[in-house]
């Protein structure tokens, strides 16, 4: 985890509403937007899972806390044939599925998880936890009823939408949220601007504003998907490929039109021609503002095709042989 639990949580449940508004507030003193994972698509991203209610264990806490990038996640440690954990689980079960796909309630059996338990420091059974963005967010403990529960998951939608976590889960025990299809995950305020710039064709306004939003809310792992794909669009504007692959080839030297052809060739899909191009350079130049270009480059293109990717595992690992 990213951050520890605080100390205790309080008895009953944590009001979010003041966190929403603050962040809120940050936004609007000057908030410039950000925010789709590539022009033309929604700006939450939506991922498969088999189901909106999973088991957690000590061991795969870690999946929990990636899926935190993409929407909330509610934690709740509870216990099998504890009254109290009965009586709350079918309920959080229930709200969550009604949600749609925006909220994944995960389960963590106490008796069989104490690392887990240890980690929340959770003093009572149930003890519920949200984790935003691979950050956690105590919410209460013990009962509550079920009106309470929706107005404490209505908060934290919020909460997760001012911090950029607005995607939404495919499963097939979603409910659509009033009926019919699913809704469209809702637009962050904050992305406005960039998601106008990306529908007039303006990269260098759309990089400007998901800049913007990273320096308010440097957690919105929405906005730096959108930032470096953008970016890479807005560096291939107005050129050609044969333009770019010419000029490569004609200067195997010039680290600029290498840069551009490695670009290229990701947004073309030839994810392992870029990759290869830009190590081998790397490992050919000796000029340390060179080889930070090339790196900084690699980086921000691993991040365009994605951190799974076992290809960006690979040529991760190449470029830390490299440097260490």
């Amino acid at each position: 985890m990213s951050q520890q639990i605080p100390e205790r949580i309080p008895g009953g449940a944590v009001d979010l509403s003041h966190l929403a508004a603050a962040a809120q507030a940050r936004s609007a003193a000057g908030a410039g937007p950000a925010g789709a994972p590539a022009p033309g698509r929604s700006p939450g991203q939506v991922v498969d899972v088999p189901s909106l209610v999973i088991d957690l264990s000590d061991q795969t806490f870690e999946q929990a806390v990636q899926l935190s990038t993409i929407v909330p996640v509610v934690v709740e440690l509870r216990s099998d044939g504890h009254e109290p954990s009965e009586a709350l689980g079918p309920i959080l079960e229930r709200l969550t599925r009604e949600l749609g796909g925006r909220v994944l309630l995960a389960r963590v059996d106490a008796q069989a998880n104490p690392g887990l338990v240890n980690a929340f420091q959770a003093q009572a059974i149930p003890t519920v936890v949200a984790l935003v963005g691979e950050r956690p967010v105590p919410l209460f403990r013990g009962p509550m009823p079920e009106d309470q529960l929706r107005d404490l998951f209505d908060q934290l939608l919020q909460l997760a939408a001012q911090q950029g976590v607005v995607g939404r889960l495919n499963a097939p025990d979603a409910e659509a949220e009033g009926g019919g299809e699913p809704a469209e995950p809702p637009v962050n305020p904050a992305h406005e601007e960039a998601l106008a710039a990306i529908d007039r064709g303006d990269y260098a306004g759309a990089v400007a504003a998901y800049e913007q939003v990273l320096l308010k809310a440097p957690a919105d792992h929405e906005a730096r998907a959108a930032l470096v794909q953008v970016r890479l669009l807005h560096r291939l504007e107005g050129l050609g490929a044969d333009e770019i692959r010419r000029a490569a080839a004609e200067d195997p030297g010039d680290i600029a039109a290498q840069l551009r052809v490695a670009d290229l060739d990701v947004s073309g899909g030839h994810v392992e021609d870029s990759f290869l191009r830009l190590l081998e350079l790397f490992a050919a130049r000796d000029d340390a503002d060179e080889r930070t270009a090339i790196r900084e480059r690699l980086l921000e293109l691993f991040e365009v095709v994605g951190a799974a990717d076992p290809r960006v595992a690979a040529a991760r690992a190449r470029l830390a042989n490299m440097l260490y």
